[in-house]
């Protein structure tokens, strides 16, 4: 309890941890996007030769989120703890392996940074309380979405789900909605989306949408409430809209080419868990 307290009487320092142990977290989340979708990959690859009547593989290691350790994907050497430290060893190393000198990306010190301002702020705007440990969970699930989404076009029920039902959790105390709002924010989140794409399905015979983006919208109307949807739905279109036109244009190719969402959907949710109240309080004021 005095701990507490102390976090609570001096809330510098409290940012301060958070930003420490934020870019552990950050480390960790480079590898659950490395590794979740392999992971399922593998699963998938396995329950197809079950069903097919294959032997399963034998020869390929199982993958987990902690097994088998750290290594560099090139010289497969395994990564020693001090060259694992979060952006320092990177620049440290100068973005290379320290035993083949591969390069490393360098998306993996971006993920920690990003982590890192990301959850900083958050811990600024809600200080030393339960909002903020809802809120880094739903920052830290949203950044994992945002990158596999990107790289995959895949949102994995793990984390989706998981955000569902954080938010169903935390809705029991009141943290960002209460539950009653919470189930009707999931419920109507996945139903816009499965609705709207039967009937461009009907209309295109095509998918335009997929249902990793209707558990999506449910989780974030599960953890901000039915009355968030809008406002997430439109920050989504316009951003998803925004940065797609910058994209063809640079790459000069307008032919139609398939566009995670997800992304835009973690943005537009970030923005309504920080500011949502804001905005729609002078929405309101200018009509």
């Amino acid at each position: 309890m005095e701990t507490l307290h102390f976090f609570a009487t001096n809330p510098d320092l409290f940012l301060i941890v958070v930003a420490f142990f934020s870019l552990f977290i950050g480390s960790f989340l480079n590898v659950v996007i490395y590794r979740l979708p392999r992971m399922m990959d593998q699963n998938w690859s396995e329950e197809c030769r079950i069903y097919l009547g294959l032997k399963p593989h034998t020869e390929t290691e199982k993958l987990s989120l902690y097994l088998p350790f750290s290594h560099c994907p090139h010289c497969k050497k395994m990564i020693r703890p001090w060259h694992n430290i979060p952006v320092l060893s990177y620049l440290w190393l100068r973005g290379k392996c320290a035993y083949c000198k591969a390069s490393i990306s360098i998306r993996y010190p971006m993920v920690e940074l990003l982590t890192c301002v990301m959850s900083v702020y958050v811990a600024w705007k809600f200080g030393f309380t339960w909002q903020t440990v809802a809120a880094l969970l739903f920052t830290w699930i949203g950044i994992c979405l945002t990158f596999i989404d990107l790289d995959y076009h895949l949102l994995p029920d793990q984390l989706t789900l998981l955000l569902l039902w954080l938010g169903l959790f935390f809705s029991l105390f009141g943290t960002f909605t209460d539950t009653h709002e919470a189930i009707i924010g999931g419920m109507t989140g996945y139903l816009i989306f499965a609705i709207t794409q039967m009937m461009f399905g009907m209309v295109t015979k095509k998918t335009g949408m997929g249902q990793g983006d209707f558990k999506f919208l449910a989780a974030l109307g599960a953890f901000l409430g039915w009355q968030s949807l809008p406002l997430i739905i439109l920050l989504a279109s316009i951003s998803g809209i925004i940065i797609s036109v910058i994209h063809m244009i640079i790459k000069w190719n307008f032919k139609s080419v398939p566009i995670p969402f997800g992304p835009y959907l973690a943005i537009a949710g970030w923005i309504a868990l920080l500011w949502g109240n804001e905005i729609m309080q002078h929405y309101l004021a200018l009509i």
